[in-house]
This record gives C-alpha cells, sequence and structure tokens, in this order.
C-alpha cells in the first residue's frame, strides 16, 4: 500500500492493519526519515506500531500469530525520488528494516532539473539519471537491500534486470487503460479505410 509519507503514522498503521503486506513511503530524504517509517511499521521494542484486535491483518494467525511474526514479515519500502535521497543513500540504505528501495524516475529526474536540462525524453538516458542510478544500487548491494522501480511499457525491463532490479512496476491501472483503448482507437481507424463508406479518424484529445 502506497502511504502518505513517513509522517503518515495513521495511513500506515491502517494500511498494515486491514492486510497490507508492507508499505511504500514515497518522499525518503534522510535516514531520520527512513527510521520513522520503519519505526511506524515495527511493534515494539523495534518500533512504535500499536497493536489492535481484533483487525483483518489478524483473521488468519490471530494476535499472537500475527503479531508475533509481522516485524520479520511486514515489507518497508522507501521511494528513491530526490536529489537529498540520492546524497543519503548510503545512510538510508543501511537503516535496519529497509527492504526495498524503490526508484521514482520521473520525480528524480524533476529533483535534479533534467526536465529543465533536457529534452524529453533525453533525461531517461542522461549521465546525471545514471550516476544516480549507480550510487542507488550501490548503497543496496552493500545493505542487501532489493531494488524496484516503476516503467511504462515493457521496452526497458531486461535493461534494468540486468542492473539488478527485480522488483518492476510495469504502467499503472490508467495507463494499461489508456494503451489498451488506444490500440483498439488504432485499429477502428485502420479498418474504417479499408471496409468504411467514410474512413473514419479520431479526433486528438487530452489523453491520446
Amino acid at each position: 500500500m502506497r502511504v502518505a509519507g513517513c509522517h503518515d503514522r495513521g495511513g500506515i498503521q491502517q494500511s498494515l492493519d486491514v492486510g497490507a503486506d508492507g508499505v511504500l513511503v514515497p518522499y525518503i530524504n534522510t535516514a531520520d526519515e527512513a527510521r520513522q517509517a520503519v519505526s511506524c511499521c515495527r511493534y515494539p521494542t523495534a518500533g512504535t506500531r500499536s497493536v489492535y484486535f481484533p483487525q483483518r491483518s489478524m483473521n488468519k494467525g490471530g494476535l499472537l500469530g500475527y503479531a508475533g511474526a509481522a516485524n520479520d514479515n511486514v515489507i518497508v519500502a522507501l521511494q528513491v525520488e530526490t536529489a537529498d535521497c540520492i546524497r543519503n543513500i548510503d545512510e538510508i540504505a543501511a537503516v535496519p528494516g529497509v527492504d526495498l528501495l524503490f526508484l521514482g524516475q520521473n520525480d528524480l529526474c524533476m529533483s535534479l532539473g533534467l526536465y529543465e536540462k533536457y529534452q524529453f525524453p533525453d533525461m531517461y538516458f542522461s549521465d546525471e539519471l545514471r550516476d544516480a542510478t549507480d550510487r542507488l544500487r550501490d548503497a543496496a548491494a552493500k545493505n542487501d537491500v532489493i531494488l524496484g522501480l516503476f516503467l511504462f511499457g515493457t521496452d526497458r525491463v531486461g535493461e534494468f534486470l540486468e542492473k539488478g532490479f527485480p522488483f518492476i512496476s510495469v504502467g499503472n491501472d490508467l495507463h494499461h487503460v489508456l494503451t489498451q483503448a488506444g490500440t483498439y482507437v488504432g485499429n477502428v481507424e485502420g479498418i474504417s479505410q479499408d471496409k468504411g463508406r467514410q474512413p473514419w479518424q479520431r479526433r486528438s484529445t487530452a489523453l491520446f
């Protein structure tokens, strides 16, 4: 479950209580913020998560069955999406309890000023983003932390698998809907050129 941030104790607690296996925490900039996120996900004495019973996450194992193993099982994923996060990535990756570092290329490019420097989509292939990604990879490898990222489409999946990113989110619900809808519209346009009495052409919209 994606929560509002490391400050979102209520959202983190609720997400885990309703049964999420873990949380994705955006906009992490410092090791202290990483520690705060981990603390909200761990029961004492490792953290500050409060115990509430009954809750959906305890349906299967009950209070002792769930809570006793939760600190080992709950996944804490932190989004890497700012220049400050990259500057502090060695300390962030070393925080105990951080399981996954999730690279947000869009926000990181914005934070690094690459949208101002490059024409789209050149920022995604820039030296600056490559260097930041390499720093992230090195820090994750030193601390045995899993790497993830978000991609639109599958063109670069193989590239990032080779770079050591085993957790890859391919698109989102809106991307999938627009991609499939665009395919259908394109097909209908082609068919109308061949079969229609009056060839049909789509009108441009803000979506596609």
